[in-house]
């Protein structure tokens, strides 16, 4: 749905003040695109397992240096596309006192996606996210199969692609400095059974 700039045309566009205002208050998450909200759907089990398994092992990565490590319920802003999203875990080695509630300079980016949010995922929020000047590093982790695809930049700056879909390989993470194996992200994930499908 195309958002109307305008708020005389549209009386329901909400400024990036009163959605973070609201945002506060709210029983439920919601992201917000150009003066669009929009509520956020829960999440299956098999989603949780494997966003908490990418942050576990993000997390020993990221002990004892300059780099946190967030997940779930931070906003990441988009500022030049007026967005705020909320990643599955997001990586920030960068100072950032942008808001109390939300980041502006993450290093790392991951959304486990699903079949209602793949589209989403690989295009919009891609996008968005390669906005961000201090983003390294975006990954979609799949529910369904061990499949992962690694947005990066390279070294003169722009935006590469791989994909990895077996659960030996290993990924290299410029930031935080660390590996993850696709067996550490899909840990306890048993793939003859069915994924449930996020709400």
């Amino acid at each position: 749905m195309r958002a109307i700039k305008n708020t005389a045309e549209n009386p329901t566009y909400i400024t990036e003040q009163k959605y973070l205002e609201g945002e506060k208050l709210a029983e439920i998450r919601h992201e917000y695109v150009d003066g669009v909200v929009y509520a956020m759907a829960g999440t299956s089990l098999r989603h949780n397992d494997i966003a908490l398994n990418i942050a576990f092992a993000l997390r020993l990565a990221t002990k004892n240096t300059h780099c946190y490590l967030h997940m779930l319920t931070v906003k990441v802003r988009i500022s030049k596309r007026k967005i705020f999203y909320y990643p599955d875990v997001i990586v920030s080695c960068e100072q950032d006192e942008a808001d109390e509630y939300y980041l502006e300079k993450p290093c790392l980016i991951v959304e486990v996606t699903s079949k209602s949010t793949e589209w989403k995922d690989f295009t919009e929020k891609l996008i968005a996210y390669q906005k961000l000047a201090s983003l390294q590093v975006y990954l979609i982790v799949a529910q369904d199969q061990p499949q992962v695809t690694l947005f990066y930049r390279d070294a003169e700056g722009a935006w590469d692609v791989a994909r990895f879909d077996s659960l030996e390989q290993t990924i290299t993470l410029p930031c935080p400095e660390a590996t993850l194996t696709l067996a550490d992200i899909y840990e306890g994930v048993d793939f003859t059974q069915p994924a449930e499908t996020d709400a």
